[in-house]
Protein backbone atom coordinates (compact mmCIF):
# COMPACT_ATOMS: atom_id res chain seq x y z
CA UNK A 1 0.00 0.00 0.00
CA UNK A 2 1.30 3.44 -0.94
CA UNK A 3 1.82 6.18 1.60
CA UNK A 4 -0.63 9.06 1.02
CA UNK A 5 -0.08 12.01 3.40
CA UNK A 6 -3.38 13.69 4.32
CA UNK A 7 -2.09 17.28 4.23
CA UNK A 8 -1.10 17.15 0.53
CA UNK A 9 -3.11 17.56 -2.67
CA UNK A 10 -2.59 15.27 -5.65
CA UNK A 11 -2.84 15.23 -9.43
CA UNK A 12 -4.18 12.34 -11.48
CA UNK A 13 -0.70 12.12 -13.05
CA UNK A 14 0.75 11.22 -9.60
CA UNK A 15 2.35 14.48 -8.51
CA UNK A 16 1.84 15.70 -4.95
CA UNK A 17 1.40 19.36 -4.04
CA UNK A 18 2.15 21.03 -0.70
CA UNK A 19 0.39 24.40 -0.39
CA UNK A 20 2.48 26.83 1.67
CA UNK A 21 -0.49 29.23 1.99
CA UNK A 22 1.45 32.17 0.52
CA UNK A 23 0.83 31.56 -3.18
CA UNK A 24 3.68 29.06 -3.45
CA UNK A 25 3.66 25.27 -3.53
CA UNK A 26 6.18 22.46 -3.49
CA UNK A 27 5.66 19.65 -6.02
CA UNK A 28 6.98 16.08 -6.02
CA UNK A 29 6.00 12.61 -7.20
CA UNK A 30 3.94 10.30 -5.04
CA UNK A 31 5.03 7.14 -3.30
CA UNK A 32 2.77 5.22 -5.69
CA UNK A 33 4.57 6.76 -8.69
CA UNK A 34 8.06 5.95 -7.42
CA UNK A 35 7.00 2.37 -6.63
CA UNK A 36 5.59 1.93 -10.15
CA UNK A 37 8.77 3.33 -11.69
CA UNK A 38 11.21 1.20 -9.71
CA UNK A 39 14.81 2.32 -9.20
CA UNK A 40 15.11 5.94 -10.41
CA UNK A 41 18.36 6.65 -12.27
CA UNK A 42 17.80 10.11 -13.85
CA UNK A 43 15.66 13.21 -13.26
CA UNK A 44 15.26 16.16 -15.65
CA UNK A 45 13.66 19.33 -14.26
CA UNK A 46 12.88 22.77 -15.74
CA UNK A 47 14.98 25.89 -15.29
CA UNK A 48 14.26 28.37 -12.50
CA UNK A 49 12.11 31.13 -13.99
CA UNK A 50 10.31 28.82 -16.42
CA UNK A 51 6.56 29.32 -16.70
CA UNK A 52 4.42 26.19 -16.50
CA UNK A 53 0.80 25.66 -17.52
CA UNK A 54 -1.54 23.08 -16.01
CA UNK A 55 -1.06 19.75 -17.75
CA UNK A 56 2.18 20.81 -19.45
CA UNK A 57 5.12 18.41 -19.41
CA UNK A 58 7.85 19.92 -17.23
CA UNK A 59 10.36 17.12 -16.83
CA UNK A 60 11.19 13.44 -16.94
CA UNK A 61 11.94 10.74 -14.40
CA UNK A 62 13.79 7.71 -15.74
CA UNK A 63 14.13 4.40 -13.97
CA UNK A 64 15.69 1.07 -14.83
CA UNK A 65 12.21 0.05 -16.09
CA UNK A 66 10.84 3.11 -17.90
CA UNK A 67 10.83 6.86 -18.46
CA UNK A 68 7.87 8.86 -17.21
CA UNK A 69 6.95 12.43 -18.04
CA UNK A 70 6.14 14.88 -15.26
CA UNK A 71 3.10 17.12 -15.70
CA UNK A 72 2.42 20.48 -14.07
CA UNK A 73 -0.53 20.18 -11.68
CA UNK A 74 -0.77 23.99 -11.52
CA UNK A 75 0.22 26.99 -13.63
CA UNK A 76 2.93 29.31 -12.41
CA UNK A 77 6.59 30.28 -12.33
CA UNK A 78 9.33 27.91 -11.19
CA UNK A 79 11.01 29.50 -8.15
CA UNK A 80 13.40 26.68 -7.26
CA UNK A 81 14.32 23.17 -8.43
CA UNK A 82 15.81 20.39 -6.34
CA UNK A 83 19.31 20.24 -7.89
CA UNK A 84 20.27 17.43 -5.51
CA UNK A 85 18.25 15.03 -7.68
CA UNK A 86 20.69 15.53 -10.56
CA UNK A 87 23.41 13.71 -8.64
CA UNK A 88 21.16 11.61 -6.39
CA UNK A 89 18.02 10.66 -8.37
CA UNK A 90 17.57 7.59 -6.15
CA UNK A 91 16.30 9.96 -3.43
CA UNK A 92 12.94 9.79 -5.23
CA UNK A 93 12.72 6.16 -4.14
CA UNK A 94 13.97 6.82 -0.61
CA UNK A 95 12.06 9.98 0.30
CA UNK A 96 9.35 10.94 -2.23
CA UNK A 97 7.59 13.22 0.29
CA UNK A 98 10.72 14.58 1.95
CA UNK A 99 14.15 15.35 0.52
CA UNK A 100 13.14 14.39 -3.02
CA UNK A 101 10.71 17.22 -3.78
CA UNK A 102 11.00 18.33 -7.42
CA UNK A 103 10.30 22.05 -7.57
CA UNK A 104 8.76 25.07 -5.93
CA UNK A 105 6.22 27.07 -7.89
CA UNK A 106 4.66 30.54 -7.55
CA UNK A 107 1.08 29.67 -8.41
CA UNK A 108 -0.79 31.76 -10.96
CA UNK A 109 -4.28 30.93 -9.59
CA UNK A 110 -4.37 29.71 -5.99
CA UNK A 111 -8.03 28.64 -6.41
CA UNK A 112 -6.76 25.85 -8.68
CA UNK A 113 -5.10 24.20 -5.66
CA UNK A 114 -8.55 23.37 -4.27
CA UNK A 115 -9.46 21.62 -7.52
CA UNK A 116 -6.72 19.01 -7.03
CA UNK A 117 -7.42 15.63 -5.46
CA UNK A 118 -7.38 15.26 -1.70
CA UNK A 119 -5.81 12.18 -0.09
CA UNK A 120 -9.07 10.19 -0.13
CA UNK A 121 -9.76 10.89 -3.81
CA UNK A 122 -6.14 10.07 -4.71
CA UNK A 123 -6.36 6.75 -2.81
CA UNK A 124 -9.49 5.90 -4.82
CA UNK A 125 -7.71 6.83 -8.06
CA UNK A 126 -4.77 4.48 -7.49
CA UNK A 127 -7.05 1.73 -6.21
CA UNK A 128 -8.96 1.84 -9.51
CA UNK A 129 -5.88 1.83 -11.76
Amino acid sequence: MSEIPQQLRYSDSHEWILDHGDGTVTIGITDHAQQALGDVVFVELPEVGATLSIGEEFGVVESVKAASDLYAPLSGEVLEVNDTLEDQPEQLNDSPYGDAWLLKLKVEDTNAIGELLDATAYAELIENE
